[in-house]
């Protein structure tokens, strides 16, 4: 049986700055001066060790996205975007690859509801000792109502989601991975998702996974999660997928 569990370390956690409730606690990822560990960086974006290693078993750290504290992921000029997301998948795979660890976690919050702590734009790459994230990937779960298909990535709508509701999938169809195309469907999505979804969609999750040597990304609106799945693991679907996806068809790749 695999390694279903990660130990959080509570007396760590509870030291963690966390500047998305709290608006007045000093962001961590302001002062450059003052961060150490730094692993790599290039201009503005940089990795370092995480300062705050609440998961036992894993190697934690945190890609600072800009130096623009209240910027967010869907206001990146390209060239930045396209930097950040080469950059964040080089050393994610480079982890991966490496061999030290059962598998390597990439993803990002945003906004109150996703789970995480600090505001500052950046996104946490995870290597993790004993557990497989892959022994929980269900391809089904990447299949959906096509919104835009080009340069081998195709951006869609769930129509099995993981945890229920609208989820939107970017899967690479080819294995030369087009990073820029990826970038510039994520950005999208989670443009519309703060700014034409739902008015109350103000938080967001982003994860991605490589199997196949496939990169896949998964973009999740943040809402209270339904007891329904929370009680009984049961995912549930949009009645409105079909209007969803022609909204944003038409708000974004109608030209």
């Amino acid at each position: 049986m695999p390694n279903k569990y990660l130990e959080f370390n509570i007396s760590i956690g509870q030291q963690k700055p966390e500047s998305i409730v709290n608006t007045g606690t000093k962001c961590p990822f302001c002062d450059r001066s003052a961060l150490t560990n730094v692993i790599a960086q290039d201009s503005d974006i940089i990795l370092i060790k995480n300062k705050y290693p609440v998961l036992k078993d894993t190697f934690q750290t945190v890609l600072i996205e800009t130096t623009e504290c209240k910027s967010e992921l869907s206001e990146y000029n390209k060239d930045h975007l396209h930097r950040l997301f080469k950059f964040a998948i080089h050393h994610w795979l480079e982890m991966q690859t490496s061999k030290e660890y059962q598998s390597v976690l990439f993803f990002k919050n945003h906004g109150p509801l996703s789970g995480g702590t600090i505001r500052h734009p950046h996104m946490q790459i995870v290597g993790l000792k004993y557990v497989d994230y892959h022994e929980y990937f269900d391809n089904s779960h990447f299949n959906g109502l096509i919104i835009d298909a080009r340069n081998g990535v195709e951006l869609n709508l769930s129509t099995k989601p993981r945890v229920g509701f609208s989820e939107f999938n970017v899967v690479m169809l080819e294995t030369n991975n087009n990073i820029e195309q990826l970038a510039d469907y994520v950005q999208t999505t989670v443009h519309f998702l703060l700014n034409n979804f739902n008015k109350k969609c103000k938080s967001y999750n982003l994860f991605f996974y490589f199997i196949d040597d496939l990169i896949r990304a998964k973009i999740i609106p943040r809402f209270p999660t339904s007891p329904i799945y929370m009680g009984y693991g049961i995912p549930q679907i949009s009645d409105q997928l079909i209007i969803t996806a022609n909204k944003i068809k038409s708000l974004y790749f109608s030209k």
